[in-house]
């Protein structure tokens, strides 16, 4: 395959964890699909045909509601699968959330129908597959946490550390309309927040990104 030097270095890079003959196994399998940022790669309804792992770039997982407005689930980074993707592969049932790339990403696309072989023929990953739905299980449950028993001052720091922890880095590129559509909340109470957070001294607010300060 044309690709596969590619994508082997991307396994070797972000899956260290995989065994050599599961990697062998994905470098014969599996394709690599390059999206651009801001395309919607799931849909409410869809059947899912491919499991999702990334390569490079980001995507967001959120539910649409019937007003229009957004619920934040998480996002997912290289070293990543969609657990999602899995779970409605393997029943066949049909997604019920949205993905969209916030970045130039690449994804390392594998047939769903063979997901039963390699699950019970390569064992590191099974605890890949065991590993994801426990770390996206867990990333709920803080956005649910956060919901039901923090003040949004509170949910909008615990946001910005993560998303600074997350992509290591100390300049964060979004914009405050972004950031309230993930909290679902409105932009002028987060620019009002942001601020508060600027004279506290833990950011620093620029024309184009955060700067984080803690």
């Amino acid at each position: 395959m044309s690709h596969q030097p590619e994508l082997q270095e991307y396994l070797n890079k972000f899956f260290p964890q995989f065994e050599p003959a599961l990697k062998t196994f994905l470098a014969e399998h599996a394709s690599l699909v390059h999206i651009p940022a801001g395309q919607v790669v799931l849909r409410p309804g869809q059947y899912i045909k491919s499991t999702m792992m990334i390569a490079q770039g980001r995507v967001k997982l959120y539910r649409e509601g019937e007003d229009g407005g957004e619920f934040f689930m998480y996002y997912l980074e290289p070293g990543d699968a969609c657990a999602l993707t899995m779970i409605c592969a393997t029943r066949q049932e049909t997604s019920e959330i949205m993905a969209k790339t916030i970045d130039d990403t690449i994804l390392l696309s594998l047939p769903i129908d063979l997901m039963d072989t390699m699950m019970t023929t390569y064992k590191t990953w099974y605890y890949f597959v065991l590993e994801t739905y426990r770390s996206r299980y867990e990333e709920l449950l803080v956005v649910i946490e956060h919901i039901a028993f923090k003040d949004m001052d509170q949910r909008l720091f615990f946001y910005l550390q993560n998303q600074y922890q997350k992509l290591n880095v100390r300049e964060l590129k979004i914009t405050h309309s972004e950031i309230a559509a993930d909290l679902n909340s409105s932009r002028e109470v987060i620019s009002r927040l942001l601020k508060k957070m600027e004279q506290r001294g833990d950011i620093v607010l620029h024309r184009n990104y955060i700067e984080w300060k803690k």
